[in-house]
């Protein structure tokens, strides 16, 4: 938890941007820059660009509006997510396949890793991520509303507990559930499309590309390729290396994962903020959707399916108009 909390805390500059740019805002008119391949183009305020501007505006301690119900909500959500893996009905739902066998000569710290057992896993994983996610909803609203209320100067949302009584007095109970099933959404595909591509790629490319590799050289023979008939055991530089690849195969799957279900995160922070009473959530920088699929509609017809996804070389689309200062 605590580890959780400094990242969150360290983080908070970089969502406050992104939040804000994910509506549309834009203090800043663009400028001439140059890309990676040196053409000049027009570019959007960048990151530190962004912040320094909010400096500006609101000193540092502005750049961490938005922190308290964050914090909560990542300490709740860390609390209930090990609660629910812990929980023997989940573990009865879906029980860790513990007859698994070993390989012949194969390492006790790597087990065979098999379909069902990945399946279990992620529906364990995903139960839990989903019951954190359900129950910490309501802080996630109140930390965008608080980040999205710099763009009309308003204080409507000041505090934590004064702010779940404004959004239950104005919007009833449904408020706190703003933007909650296109989150959702997006957390369950991106962590299916991670776990199962990092199944295929350590099953089919890892282990037996390097399986192959290491047979060929008489390892998996028990015989030193140099040294003939003398049995020298070289199974554990293997394990070692195929770990570290495995570690390695799912970090990339998760970033390839978190930018294809990016659209589910950007529509989820909208719906959050729409038509909720501040300015950042009526026009010019959004219209009043009539749902998630609404948003998500008008979005894809104006090509922003990824706006808010990179906070640097943001190039300005042709044909499109901004709202700045």
């Amino acid at each position: 938890v605590l580890l959780g909390s400094g990242l969150t805390v360290l983080s908070q500059p970089l969502m406050y941007v992104k939040v804000l740019v994910q509506v549309g805002y834009e203090p800043l008119p663009p400028t001439l820059g140059r890309n990676i391949f040196g053409r000049q183009v027009y570019q959007l305020p960048g990151l530190f660009s962004y912040a320094k501007h909010i400096v500006k505006v609101d000193g540092r301690a502005g750049l961490f509006k938005g922190l308290a119900p964050r914090l909560c909500s990542s300490a709740i959500g860390t609390v209930v997510h090990s609660k629910v893996l812990q929980c023997p009905l989940s573990g009865w739902l879906f029980p860790a396949d513990s007859s698994l066998s070993l390989q012949p000569g194969a390492s006790k710290k790597e087990p065979v890793s098999s379909l069902e057992q990945v399946l279990k896993e992620t529906s364990r994983e995903m139960v839990a991520r989903s019951a954190a996610t359900l129950i910490t909803h309501p802080f996630h609203v109140i930390t965008l509303r608080c980040m999205v209320q710099f763009i009309g100067r308003e204080t409507k949302y000041s505090g934590t507990l004064s702010a779940f009584a404004t959004i239950y007095r104005e919007e009833g109970i449904l408020g706190f559930f703003a933007g909650l099933i296109p989150r959702l959404l997006g957390d369950i595909l991106s962590l299916w499309l991670c776990n199962m591509l990092a199944y295929l790629i350590n099953t089919y490319a890892l282990e037996n590309g390097v399986g192959s590799t290491v047979g060929s050289r008489g390892v998996f023979q028990g015989h030193h390729p140099i040294l003939g008939g003398i049995q020298v055991p070289l199974l554990l530089p293997q394990v070692s290396t195929m770990t570290e690849m495995k570690s390695y195969s799912q970090a990339v799957t998760g970033f390839f994962a978190s930018m294809l279900t990016y659209p589910f995160v950007l529509v989820s922070n909208l719906m959050a903020v729409n038509n909720c009473g501040l300015a950042g959530g009526l026009l010019p920088y959004a219209p009043t959707y009539s749902s998630w699929l609404d948003c998500w509609s008008q979005l894809h017809r104006e090509g922003n399916m990824s706006r808010g996804n990179s906070l640097f070389f943001r190039k300005v689309p042709a044909g499109k108009r901004y709202v700045w200062e």
